[in-house]
């Protein structure tokens, strides 16, 4: 791969569907409109804690065929513009380690996994805003080089609950949406009458933007610099619906940013604010086309995180069953 910078892909315009620059002012009554602090007595599981027994009922119920999607991307130790830090993997035993009967075969995982490049679930100590982590604890009295004692993932525990998929490209009749589409409240609401699919408390909404249909047809970008993605405005309207978790194939953030200062201004709202876990970088291709042939767009969704004491996340292969 080339390290000069002329020949990294040129990043695609930003596409239609682009929000009004959000001040830092308005951004910041957004986020008091929006917070959902001092809620819940187990707090490092915020908006988890909306799933109860029986959402994990009506959840199984929606079983219809048995059909199982994993979202998840494969392991990528291929550096690109979307992957500027690849997954390790390599081979520790090749049979010959070990007494000779049987022969065994093992390998060394390890992965820098917050970016573009693998799927992965933010836990509620991998974001503050303005020093504050979610319910208004200090980001540097909780976190340390030894990890999270607020917010981490191990408190998160596994997921099952009703995923609900808000295809874009499906409700607009497009291939996928351009790199810098904004997804606004009202795209929500159309695209609910247009999937025949309402999204309720406890859910879980996954936005799918046709990222990697685009990749596989044009080829990699940095999405980074460019992405769809939700924007600010579209917040509001899924802590009303008081959702559990969000997760998109991008990480939610529509780039550039709208929000003058910040890069994840969505990051902020969502799980500083709302409490509400994302799930980053699915792989929602091959549930777009099981949700279109099922004709509905909501399932049992399973995400079990690793169980890592004061991770700020986790990488992850969630599961959706129709």
């Amino acid at each position: 791969m080339s390290s000069n910078p002329a020949d990294a892909p040129t990043p695609p315009p930003a596409g239609p569907g682009d929000g009004a620059t959000v001040s830092r002012q308005e951004f910041d009554a957004l986020f008091e409109a929006v917070r959902a602090w001092g809620r819940w007595a187990a707090a490092d599981r915020g908006a988890w804690n909306r799933v109860t027994a029986g959402h994990v009922r009506n959840a199984a119920g929606l079983i219809r065929s048995g059909t199982v999607v994993p979202l998840g991307l494969p392991w990528d130790t291929r550096p690109g513009p979307d992957n500027a830090k690849p997954a390790l993997h390599y081979m520790s035993d090749l049979g010959d380690v070990e007494a000779p009967e049987p022969s065994t075969y093992k390998d060394f995982l390890a992965v820098d996994y917050h970016g573009k490049g693998v799927s992965h679930l933010d836990a509620l100590s991998h974001v503050a805003y303005r020093g504050q982590l979610y319910d208004g604890r200090a980001a540097r009295e909780e976190i340390d080089a030894g990890g999270a004692r607020f917010g981490a993932v191990q408190a998160l525990g596994p997921l099952v609950t009703k995923g609900v998929l808000l295809d874009l490209p499906a409700a607009l009749g497009v291939a996928w949406l351009e790199p810098g589409h904004a997804v606004h409240a009202q795209d929500v609401v159309a695209a609910e009458k247009a999937l025949d699919v309402t999204i309720r408390g406890g859910d879980a909404v996954l936005l799918r933007s046709g990222r990697f249909r685009r990749r596989e047809e044009t080829g990699p970008w940095d999405p980074g610099a460019a992405s769809a993605g939700w924007h600010v405005d579209a917040m509001p309207l899924l802590a009303e619906r008081a959702i559990a978790l969000l997760g998109a194939d991008g990480d939610s953030d529509v780039r550039p940013s709208p929000v003058e200062g910040l890069h994840s201004p969505v990051h902020a709202l969502a799980v500083t604010a709302m409490g509400v876990p994302l799930l980053d970088n699915l792989d929602l291709e091959a549930l777009s086309a099981a949700c279109a042939e099922a004709g509905r767009y909501e399932f049992m969704l399973v995400v079990a995180p690793l169980n890592v004491p004061g991770g700020t996340g986790s990488p992850v292969n969630p599961v959706a069953v129709l």
